[in-house]
């Protein structure tokens, strides 16, 4: 078999059954293992696929997401056991950024009982759901509201801050890489994200395991940008070894 044909075929395999190890594929194409991994290599420099260790699995892509509602109804379990533990990284006395989504909202109703507490979002659920927490100051950015996702944003957002300083940040993404790291479909939600990062002393990426491993069209953020990823045990551990590899700092909830 030639090479170009052999190729073809692991793609094929790859896609039909989403992931495989080099030593499953070089019994399946009765070819050393050497092969195999010369294959693999040549293959992902095309972008097709991503290696493991031991193996490979493909890359899927990101390019939009559901309405906030949608994505409230999905991995709830999950999200809740993430920002339980994202809130016990908060020190009362701390000033934090919580990025807008579903998972972050988490970690805000998990913040009720700090105190003297600094609470940046640029989400209306998010302010809503500590508006009585007496030990927790509120400051939303201010911005465009987005009816979708009760999400502020835009210029104003950004603007804000700029001039912010903060101790932590809780970013949540559609889409978490292990080398090209925090991404996003949305351009024009790039830059408050950008924002939230530049004004905080350490990073959190927050997300379930559904979003590891995505591409999306715009690079929020390197990985060397992220301090650490909480994420749900739901995730492979081959997915988390990946991470872990390039850098990451896990915690598996």
């Amino acid at each position: 078999m030639l090479a170009a044909e052999r190729k073809r075929l692991i793609l094929e395999y790859v896609r039909n059954h989403n992931s495989a190890t080099v030593s499953t594929l070089a019994l399946e194409f009765n070819v050393h293992e050497a092969t195999i991994r010369r294959d693999l290599t040549e293959i992902e420099q095309e972008g097709l696929l991503r290696r493991t260790h031991g193996g490979v699995v493909m890359e899927h892509w990101t390019d939009g997401e559901p309405s906030f509602d949608e994505r409230s109804l999905q991995s709830t379990d999950e999200k809740s056991r993430i920002g339980k533990f994202a809130a016990s990284l908060v020190q009362d006395g701390d000033h934090i950024i919580i990025d807008s989504g579903t998972t972050t909202l988490h970690i805000a109703k998990h913040l009720i009982n700090h105190a003297n507490l600094t609470v940046v979002t640029n989400d209306i659920n998010i302010a809503s759901e500590l508006k009585d927490a007496q030990g927790v100051k509120v400051i939303l950015t201010g911005g465009e509201l987005y009816p979708s996702s009760y999400m502020l944003n835009g210029m104003l957002t950004d603007y804000a801050l700029k001039s912010l300083h903060v101790v932590k940040a809780f970013i949540g993404t559609p889409a978490l890489h292990p080398q090209h790291g925090l991404m996003h479909p949305e351009a024009q939600l790039v830059a408050t994200k950008q924002g939230m990062i530049k004004a905080a002393r350490e990073i959190i990426v927050v997300t379930d395991h559904r979003k590891l491993g995505k591409l999306s069209l715009h690079t929020v953020a390197p990985p060397t940008s992220i301090h650490a990823l909480i994420t749900g045990s739901e995730a492979e551990d081959s997915e988390l070894q990946v991470f872990q590899d390039n850098g990451f700092t896990v915690h598996i909830v």
